[in-house]
């Protein structure tokens, strides 16, 4: 047998043209989906499109998005046939250009095509005797909305260029209801802050701040027609006076995958405790002109003859036998190793005291390679600490540790305080299942890794907790255990990120800087083992 192995050369940059925001996706996407082939227009515009749906029996779609500001459906969807990330050109771009350029490349486009484009204000056009519709509509968020619809509808009704119109028209006609929300960098009454449509208002819990955006948008009775029910959408057929709520959110700006679980989660539950028949799609909208981090919300009751609800998720069913709980409740709060208050609280005190000190340096470096939030989460989350502990009895670890969670659940926001408060809740059942707290910091470092992707490696905190882990289960050794994670997040300095922000930005960008979530548990860690 004989093995050829064939060279892969990198891309010189010059060819990807990344610094090119108007049309780096005109070379990028092709080298993503080799079935993309660019189609150049006589005014000097260029057509991607994917010749995998030529000859498909049902409408073609196109999508013309904003240059610089570009969804991440726009990309990701796979029925797109047609994508336009570059305008301008010797004139307009019509619908008229992107007809010509599919049948340019043999697409059968018999059953009609449908281009969907931003625009200032929504209309729908019909374009003389062709199956030729154009759909302007009001930003990404509308954009990514009918995208997904589309994408999603039953193959009878995409067969047929007329229910699309019909479809479509809700969309020009009602318009979809929307509510957006971003994240506020000062704090209302202590607590995290929402910039609302009407102003700034605090939250402790994400199901406050969703179900307020959803009161809003959800429409019943008097615009559906009654409870459940549709007016004046389509014929008898079945399924055309049921509703089913079309409900899109999209991050804005780059929510982590956990925050955009919550956020969808929220979704779900409100709608289910409506009982509301639903499909729940999002996407990823870039805002250049906006740093401000949030999410959009937008709803269309629609016919469930075009868009079938999706199936409710079974509800979790606890365990029926006990004999499979290895940890029962008076387990976790009886932990198996004996801590003194004053040791633990000494500890503590000292670690969130380095973490408060080091507060503009995690800043400084969370600036150049992030969003600038990490020190200011894990400064909240000390402070929370701090105040928290004086009134409790931290020879009861375990216990404790429960409680204060909850806190810190509200005080520190993105994927850092996510992953401490997934940490020190696992820690909670291992402290009382462990023989020692090396072994205890072991367990849950494992449950841990079952929550994230990151690892060691992956240029996030994951770089400094699992040789600091490793280390003490290793050594006992306390001090060597704080030298290699030390070392492991000097060589995060060094690393290519894989995840987070950093994955996003020029190698050179984060190069000589190191991780800012590994530097901060580095300053935890040499805090409570220096006080040892």
């Amino acid at each position: 047998m004989a093995i050829v192995v064939t060279q892969t050369l990198p891309f010189p940059a010059p060819t990807l043209a990344l610094a090119n925001a108007k049309n780096r996706w005109t070379t990028l996407l092709p080298l993503f989906r080799p079935s993309i082939q660019p189609v150049r227009t006589p005014k000097g515009q260029t057509i991607l499109v994917d010749t995998a749906h030529a000859h498909k029996k049902a409408v073609h779609i196109a999508a013309v998005g904003t240059a610089g500001n570009f969804s991440s459906k726009v990309l990701d969807e796979r029925h797109v046939s047609a994508l336009v990330t570059e305008q301008k050109g010797a004139g307009r771009l019509t619908a008229q250009d992107i007809l010509h350029a599919l049948r340019s490349v043999d697409f059968c486009v018999e059953q009609g095509v449908i281009v969907l484009r931003v625009g200032e204000k929504r209309a729908l056009h019909r374009h003389g005797v062709e199956e030729l519709l154009e759909v302007e509509l009001e930003g990404e968020l509308e954009l990514d909305h009918v995208i997904c619809v589309l994408g999603r509808t039953s193959e009878s009704v995409l067969a047929n260029v007329h229910d699309v119109q019909t479809l479509l028209r809700l969309f020009v006609d009602k318009g979809a209801r929307t509510a957006h929300s971003r994240f506020h960098v000062e704090r209302v009454g202590g607590n995290p802050a929402v910039v609302h449509v009407d102003g700034v208002e605090g939250f402790e819990r994400a199901r406050q701040v969703v179900e307020r955006d959803l009161e809003r948008v959800v429409v019943r009775g008097s615009q559906t027609g009654g409870e459940g029910r549709l007016d004046g959408v389509v014929d008898s057929r079945p399924g055309s006076r049921e509703v089913t709520y079309s409900v899109h959110f999209c991050d804005v700006n780059g929510l982590s995958r956990l925050e955009n679980y919550i956020i969808a989660g929220e979704i779900a539950q409100y709608l289910e405790s409506q009982n509301l028949k639903y499909t729940l799609t999002h996407s990823t909208i870039l805002d250049h002109a906006s740093a401000a981090r949030g999410y959009s919300i937008s709803i269309l009751p629609l016919a469930s003859y075009f868009f079938a609800p999706q199936k409710t998720p079974k509800p979790h069913q606890p365990p029926t036998h006990h004999d499979n709980v290895t940890t029962t409740l008076q387990q976790i709060l009886s932990p198996r190793i004996s801590l003194t208050d004053a040791q633990v609280r000494k500890r503590i005190q000292a670690g969130c005291h380095a973490l408060l000190h080091a507060e503009p340096t995690i800043t400084a470096y969370d600036t150049i390679v992030g969003d600038g939030d990490c020190g200011y989460t894990l400064r909240d989350g000390a402070k929370t600490v701090l105040a928290f502990i004086p009134d409790c009895d931290l020879s009861r670890l375990p216990e404790t540790l429960a409680a204060l969670v909850h806190k810190l659940e509200v005080s520190m926001g993105g994927t850092s305080g996510a992953l401490y408060c997934i940490f020190l809740s696992a820690l909670v059942a291992s402290l009382a299942r462990e023989a020692s707290v090396p072994l205890a910091l072991s367990a849950a470092t494992r449950e841990l890794c079952r929550y994230t992707r990151a690892r060691r490696g992956d240029r996030t905190l994951m770089d400094a907790l699992v040789p600091f882990v490793e280390a003490l289960v290793g050594t006992g050794d306390e001090g060597a255990a704080v030298e290699a994670a030390r070392r492991g997040v000097e060589g995060t300095k060094g690393m290519e990120a894989r995840l987070g922000r950093t994955a996003y930005l020029d190698e050179g960008a984060a190069r000589g800087v190191p991780d800012p979530g590994a530097f901060g548990l580095l300053v935890l860690l040499e805090g409570m083992c220096g006080a040892g």
